[in-house]
């Protein structure tokens, strides 16, 4: 049996060197590998794709916002309008209100007048005796 020889340093730097020679032939074959242009082309072609999808959905997004803020200046529209018919309607019975009240004021004065009247007639007649 041969006893275990320890390479000195010419032989680790050749072993180097061979080593990264090798490995840097692997990559270079495998970059002029012609499958992988064709991967990277069609996972170009997958990028595009998806960008024009995404480009398509950011599209749809904003025509969806547009229409949202479309639909709420409709509703808020129609609940101003009919805000405005409300308190034009509750400003009418106000005024029905109002218009009651002063003709019952008016009746009340009227009737009160007339007992007024009345209990003075009374009087006069009282003193001038019958």
């Amino acid at each position: 049996m041969s006893s275990f020889r320890a390479p000195d340093l010419k032989e680790r730097q050749s072993a180097g060197a061979a080593a990264k020679k090798a490995l840097l032939e692997k990559f270079r074959t495998a970059a002029e590998d012609p499958r992988i242009a064709e991967r990277a082309a069609e996972r170009a072609k997958l990028h595009e794709a998806r960008l024009a999808r995404n480009a398509q959905r950011e599209l749809e997004r904003e025509a969806r916002k547009a229409e949202m803020a479309a639909k709420a200046a409709a509703q808020a529209e129609l609940a101003a309008e009919a805000k405005r018919e409300a308190d034009r309607q509750a400003s009418v019975v106000a005024a029905e209100k109002a218009e009651k009240a002063a003709a019952l004021a008016a009746e009340q004065k009227a009737a009160r007048d007339a007992r007024y009247a009345a209990r003075k007639a009374a009087k006069k007649v009282r003193r001038k005796g019958p």
